[in-house]
């Protein structure tokens, strides 16, 4: 993908706020219990920065923890989305490669679902900055299980019919990044799975930039041929969405 089309993707995100508020997943409190026990403090109380925050998914966990987060997110239609459903939590416009923050103010940052949105080059170091010694970055990310049948098969569909078609394996090259960097960093995977429905499914996809991206015309044909092939898997129009979360947390030394 050229960065033409990768800052298109990235920029897609705030016409379909409200699809992605309704259909995505959201993060069991396994995954909070991991970053406290990685970390070795507990969210509540914690100065956290919620980066790429989105409509506000994560943030809104983090806030239910005790945490007092502040979400960051450049898209003016997602934190429109994330005010209107979160009005109490601090909202600010931002993102990773440039944090509107002073040096050494946060105990934590967190990334759910966002950090191969940034250029690690610069939001490592940011990160580094603005955490206090001994803070912590957290990189979330939410991974349909592949290993099951009918996600597989839904991930050779869509790779065929949609040219800009990514799935997260860059994010290893990501976090392999942080290895030159004065951090500890430990990696954890945590598996859940959600129930939902075949409509729920396809606004999900809705919302994700490669089909936000496309005009009506052309995922239109896509979406209703996934909604026939989800179909033919669950008659009854139920599906059990399988997950692997994927954690690394990043401690930094001093």
């Amino acid at each position: 993908m050229t960065d033409s089309q990768l800052q298109a993707h990235a920029a897609s995100f705030g016409a379909v706020a409200a699809e992605y508020d309704r259909a995505r997943p959201s993060y069991p409190a396994a995954v909070f219990d991991a970053i406290e026990r990685l970390t070795g403090r507990p969210l509540k109380g914690a100065d956290v920065l919620d980066v790429g925050a989105g409509t506000g998914i994560a943030t809104r966990l983090l806030h239910e923890r005790g945490a007092r987060v502040t979400a960051v997110e450049p898209s003016a239609g997602m934190a429109a989305r994330l005010h209107a459903v979160s009005p109490r939590i601090a909202l600010v416009k931002g993102d990773g490669n440039d944090l509107p923050f002073h040096d050494a103010t946060a105990d934590l940052i967190t990334y759910a679902q966002a950090f191969h949105w940034t250029d690690p080059a610069r939001s490592i170091p940011e990160a580094l900055r603005v955490l206090r010694p001994g803070g912590a970055l957290a990189l979330i990310w939410n991974l349909k299980d592949r290993s099951v049948g009918w996600l597989r098969a839904q991930e050779e569909r869509l790779t065929a019919a949609l040219p800009s078609y990514h799935y997260y394996g860059a994010m290893n090259v990501v976090i392999e990044a942080l290895g030159d960097y004065p951090f500890e960093v430990s990696r954890t995977e945590l598996r859940w799975e959600r129930r939902l429905t075949v409509d729920d499914v396809i606004t999900d996809l809705r919302s994700k930039s490669y089909f936000a991206v496309l005009d009506e015309d052309r995922k239109g044909p896509v979406l209703a041929a996934e909604r026939a092939a989800l179909l033919e898997v669950f008659p009854d129009g139920e599906v059990v969405e399988p997950y692997s979360v994927d954690l690394t947390v990043a401690v930094k030394c001093g």
